[in-house]
């Protein structure tokens, strides 16, 4: 079983795979961190690449193959990534949205060293931009809205739940369908 965990950023996608793949026994990856270490080894910040990724195919393309490639040749692990679902499109596709001020907080509070704020509102505008530079991209490149929740199986609102409620209404669900 594969199950891939897309989302809006500061929804909890990471922490929840991660927690997810230990509980399960899985391997876990995360495209964020990919995306995050090819933004440094080019000397950018990630929204500096998802802007150059506006114009330019390969900011997308070297994680996106990364993702169809590893769905092809594994089996039994969690991936958490915003186009996740649609590169490897036998797994279980899961999405997590929040309330915008949640997200905010949390991705404020986290503790990711390449991303950096000084404030709220710093990190809110962020947020939107980032999502917007997302639709834009991918709409661009594969027809689609990766925000748009007709292509998942199972949709949470994390917003007033913590990491491990999050993970156990995952589990129910998968034990629910005869997946687990």
């Amino acid at each position: 079983m594969i199950i891939t965990i897309s989302g809006q950023a500061g929804s909890g996608k990471s922490t929840a795979a991660k927690l997810l793949a230990k509980k399960l026994r899985m391997k876990h990856y995360s495209v964020g961190d990919l995306r995050r270490k090819m933004a440094l080894e080019r000397g950018m910040t990630l929204a500096q690449l998802n802007r150059l990724g506006e114009k330019e195919i390969f900011t997308d393309k070297e994680a996106d193959d990364y993702q169809r490639e590893l769905g092809r040749k594994e089996d039994n692990f969690v991936i958490d990534g915003r186009l996740s679902f649609h590169f490897i499109p036998h797994s279980v596709k899961i999405f997590l949205t929040a309330d915008l001020k949640v997200r905010t907080k949390r991705v404020f509070s986290d503790e990711r060293k390449t991303e950096k704020f000084h404030s709220l509102e710093e990190v809110e505008k962020a947020l939107v931009e980032r999502e917007k530079s997302d639709i834009k991209r991918y709409k661009k490149y594969y027809g689609i809205n990766s925000f748009d929740t007709k292509y998942y199986d199972l949709v949470i609102d994390t917003t007033r739940l913590g990491p491990n409620q999050v993970v156990e209404k995952i589990i129910k669900f998968l034990k629910e369908r005869k997946k687990m």
